[in-house]
């Protein structure tokens, strides 16, 4: 049910979680023209397919490191919750990684490089369709969804896991690689870059990570309702964005462990290949697009 309130109300509480995801000399621009241009638009779009059958709808957010997927996921969750009245869980592909001795089984028994999270092969397959599948039954019960700990490179105990009580109207599903195809194999040959080159030439890993995503990874994918695609202008953006990521990480860490600027430069190599592809393939194929200049704000969407 669209609530009737204050549009002033929203853009304060908009500004508001603005304000508190901001990084010292990393100000958000155009703050009140991206809501209006961007957010709300795409949540009128949602809004309007739930309310055809009202059925729950699960929303796909993929984009390169660092392009803000899990800053824009909160903010369409509290555009749907306080303007429509929506019921909205997100979580993030991430969330789903293999422990940290799961990665170091298959770094022994596929490949070295499997012990690195992020390609798809490192996350919980099963678990995240268990997750899915407890969310949208018809009896639903309290669903626990996991939670990973990035400067400790592990997931999180239990305990901190994150508890859906209610049902939700939307899922917003998000990640680096949602959505991502596979490729021809063929097109896995030539490295991409030196990681590729130095480390898999072999291509034991790199055909692992296809065969994956062609086949596990499909089936959650094709739970999507909806893509949106936050298009980045270049991968140099995903680099520096990236390092923006562990600038705010130490701020929140209180210690933890950080990468530093090469490791964040190698650490993405391992991303790069399925990033440059998604550029290609969603550009054409994603629901909505969302392109993103080099000072990191939309400058087009565009629905196909």
């Amino acid at each position: 049910m669209l609530k009737t309130t204050s549009v002033s109300i929203l853009k304060k509480k908009y500004l508001r979680f603005l304000s508190s995801q901001e990084v010292q000399s990393e100000p958000f621009y155009n703050k009140l023209g991206q809501l209006k241009n961007f957010y709300v638009p795409i949540c009128d779009k949602i809004y309007r397919d739930f309310k055809k059958n009202k059925k729950i709808k699960v929303i796909g957010l993929t984009g390169g490191q660092g392009a803000g997927k899990s800053t824009i996921t909160q903010i369409i969750k509290l555009i749907l919750n306080y303007k429509y009245n929506l019921n909205v869980v997100y979580f993030s592909i991430d969330d789903f990684y293999k422990t940290l001795k799961e990665r170091k089984k298959m770094s022994k028994s596929i490949h070295k490089l499997f012990k690195t999270r992020g390609v798809p092969g490192t996350h919980d397959t099963k678990l995240l369709r268990k997750t899915f599948s407890d969310l949208i039954k018809k009896k639903f019960k309290p669903v626990l969804i996991p939670t990973f700990d990035k400067s400790k490179d592990d997931r999180a105990p239990k305990k901190k896991w994150k508890k859906i009580n209610k049902q939700p109207h939307i899922i917003i599903f998000e990640g680096w690689c949602v959505g991502a195809r596979a490729q021809k194999n063929k097109n896995l040959i030539k490295p991409i870059n030196i990681l590729e080159e130095k480390k898999d030439p072999k291509l034991i890993w790199r055909k692992k990570v296809n065969k994956e995503l062609k086949n596990e990874y499909s089936k959650i994918f094709n739970k999507i309702n909806r893509l949106i695609f936050l298009k980045v202008p270049s991968f140099e953006c995903v680099y520096k964005w990236r390092l923006l990521q562990e600038k705010k990480l130490k701020l929140t860490s209180r210690g933890k462990k950080i990468m530093s600027a090469t490791q964040v430069q190698q650490f993405i190599m391992y991303y790069e290949r399925i990033t440059m592809q998604m550029l290609i393939d969603l550009t054409r194929k994603a629901y909505a697009v969302l392109y993103l200049d080099k000072k990191h704000r939309f400058n087009k969407i565009r629905f196909n």
